[in-house]
């Protein structure tokens, strides 16, 4: 009981905290699309379909984005089944947001759909969880180590946006990154993706990226298939940490499932705000 009971207050007044800022907008917008689903289900008679996305965070002077998407080429679209294939960074110009407008970009994973677009940003301030960034450039290339998640070209894109002074680096649970944005790094085994939370006016909202694929895995409280070789323990309790931190789990947003383009309204063709 007294456990529960410092769990619930250190929740009130993290969202105490939370709320002295101006709420944000935030908008999905939608870069390509699979042709099939076997990377989301487990199941032969399951369905879902999946697209990729970037998360556009707008407000207090800031243009934030929630992984910075891949430039597909046409070799690896058509080795992942790919349609509806675009450049992530043109797709925000229906938006009219230019690329130099984005001031931010958080990683929440050092996966080659997530990191390979980052450097053509050119005034967007990378942020990565320390852990994540160490374990992707030193120790997941030492014997033991776990990358077949990785791409060694992204690693030294990665490190020369640091060596450039373009990536900060992000220490602790809770962390408020930016004012009215949070970071919750997931399990450390050896390293899983970390979520966004993002306060507007219908409350937080959480960025789940690689932690939730599809509706499907938060409402039953399970990971997505492709990551069986990681912690799924892991998986499960950080989906169980974010249902903590919004007030509607509608507001815990799949990095993945196309079904957020039917829930939300549409802007434009392949771009909704979240509302």
């Amino acid at each position: 009981m007294k456990k529960i009971s410092m769990m619930l207050a250190w929740l009130f007044f993290s969202c105490l905290a939370f709320s002295q800022t101006t709420p944000y907008e935030v908008y999905a917008i939608k870069y390509g699309s699979l042709v099939h689903d076997s990377l989301a289900v487990k199941k032969e008679n399951d369905s879902v379909s999946i697209d990729f996305m970037v998360w556009l965070v707008r407000g207090n002077g800031k243009s934030i984005l929630m992984d910075a998407g891949y430039l597909y080429s046409f070799v690896s679209a058509r080795d992942f089944d790919m349609i509806d294939d675009f450049r992530p960074d043109s797709t925000l110009q229906k938006l009219t947001v230019r690329n130099e407008d984005i001031t931010d970009i958080i990683l929440s994973y050092q996966h080659l759909a997530n990191v390979n677009n980052a450097d053509q940003f050119p005034n967007a301030q990378v942020w990565v969880q320390k852990d994540d960034y160490n374990y992707f450039t030193t120790t997941a290339w030492q014997k033991g180590g776990v990358n077949s998640e990785f791409n060694r070209r992204e690693v030294r894109k990665l490190i020369e946006l640091h060596t450039n002074g373009r990536v900060t680096l992000i220490e602790g649970y809770n962390k408020e990154i930016i004012p009215g944005v949070k970071m919750f790094p997931g399990a450390r085994q050896p390293v899983l993706p970390q979520c966004a939370l993002v306060k507007t006016d219908l409350g937080n909202m959480a960025l789940a990226s690689d932690n939730v694929w599809i509706y499907y895995n938060s409402s039953f409280v399970t990971p997505a298939p492709t990551f069986s070789s990681f912690d799924a323990n892991g998986y499960v309790k950080s989906m169980q940490k974010m249902q903590m931190l919004v007030a509607d789990e509608k507001f815990i947003l799949p990095g993945y499932d196309s079904a957020s383009f039917s829930k939300f309204p549409v802007i434009t063709e392949g771009v909704i705000r979240v509302r």
